[in-house]
């Protein structure tokens, strides 16, 4: 295994091993042992360190077949493999040296992370678990982990592993909003709520903390409340696209179409490709009776994200309104076909329990 100065480990060195948030350094220690396979290993580190990787694995290798259960060269070989980028090589290797070491932090977690890298999620949240078995207050492998459970639709286990992170280190901002999403997605907007509500208050000076509790409580049904927080997120951060938008969807929604448009306007002209933002936007203009700027809007959209239905549905409304039968009834059915082959478009991911 290869650290901050290219050094591979022996077996004391890997036992004091830290990993940083990914992998970032690797301090190295070099150690003696006195059997044959540590003599081996010890002279494959001495070649790895002089760049000879290839004649280090292959004293590693000879390693393993005096000991195959070797740690030090088990783990090397992995490591190797895995900063070579050839992952599937690096598996067997790691999966070997987390069984032989089940306490070693750094063989689930590396195994973990080639896992991931391989698109195995689930296999990496496993190997991450068994990590955090170890190390239980390793909160930046919490953040990854959250990340990826929310990726396998486990919004539950997401939101529970957020959580988690935030009630050890509180102090850190960015936690809160990791957790308020993770809490969203998985349909705990109490809990979404009541971190917001700390996020607000520790972070004044925040738009996302501010525009974050302005978004639960309009969610609460309570927008008296949350208009001072998407005031007070546009103030703070004018160039924040979001508070703009749901600012201007609220109005949609209370059919004053005028005064959204000018909000809406702001939130597309921030971010261009913000889908709901000129859905939204197209409402007010069908709400304002502008119906060509309403289908140029929806055309736009459709430019933009040729799969997404709405866009689509809004435009057969408005040819109907204009008389144009044969248009509405075309849009119309495009919609409905988009929407069987996208149905993520419109339709709330649904959670499933994490295999264990």
């Amino acid at each position: 295994m290869t650290g901050g100065r290219g050094r591979f480990y022996s077996r004391r060195a890997v036992r004091a091993l830290v990993i940083a948030a990914w992998l970032g350094w690797l301090p190295g220690i070099r150690a003696q042992l006195p059997s044959n396979p540590a003599t081996l290993t010890d002279r494959g580190l001495g070649l790895a360190q002089e760049g000879r990787v290839a004649e280090a694995a292959d004293l590693w290798q000879q390693a393993l077949k005096t000991a195959p259960d070797y740690f030090p060269a088990l783990f090397n070989l992995g490591y190797m493999h895995f900063s070579a980028g050839r992952l599937e090589n690096a598996k067997p290797f790691l999966a070997r040296a987390a069984a032989v070491s089940p306490s070693d932090f750094n063989a689930h977690y590396l195994l973990g992370a080639t896992n991931q890298k391989l698109d195995r999620g689930d296999e990496a949240l496993r190997a991450w678990n068994r990590a955090l078995e170890v190390r239980p207050d390793h909160v930046q492998l919490m953040q990854v982990m959250a990340v990826e459970y929310g990726k396998g639709r486990y919004h539950r286990e997401a939101a529970d592993i957020a959580m988690r992170a935030l009630r050890l280190r509180p102090d850190i901002e960015d936690l809160h909003y990791m957790a308020i999403h993770a809490c969203r997605e998985a349909g705990d907007l109490d809990a979404g709520l009541k971190v917001a509500a700390d996020a607000s208050t520790r972070y004044p000076r925040s738009a996302r903390a501010s525009f974050e509790y302005a978004w639960h409580l309009q969610k609460d049904g309570r927008f008296a409340e949350a208009l001072p927080f998407l005031r007070k997120a546009i103030q703070l951060d004018p160039n924040y696209e979001e508070p703009h938008f749901f600012y201007g969807d609220w109005l949609v929604k209370q059919a004053r179409y005028e005064e959204a448009l000018e909000p809406l306007g702001k939130a597309v002209a921030l971010r261009t490709d913000y889908i709901p933002a000129r859905i939204s936007m197209a409402r007010a203009l069908m709400g304002v009776k502008k119906w060509k700027e309403a289908v140029d809007a929806l055309e736009e959209a459709v430019r933009i994200e040729p799969r997404h239905p709405q866009p689509h549905l809004l435009m057969s409304q408005v040819y109907f309104r204009l008389r144009d039968r044969p248009k509405a009834r075309a849009a119309k059915e495009l919609s409905l076909r988009l929407r069987r082959q996208n149905p993520t478009f419109l339709e709330a991911v649904q959670s499933r329990p994490f295999p264990d």
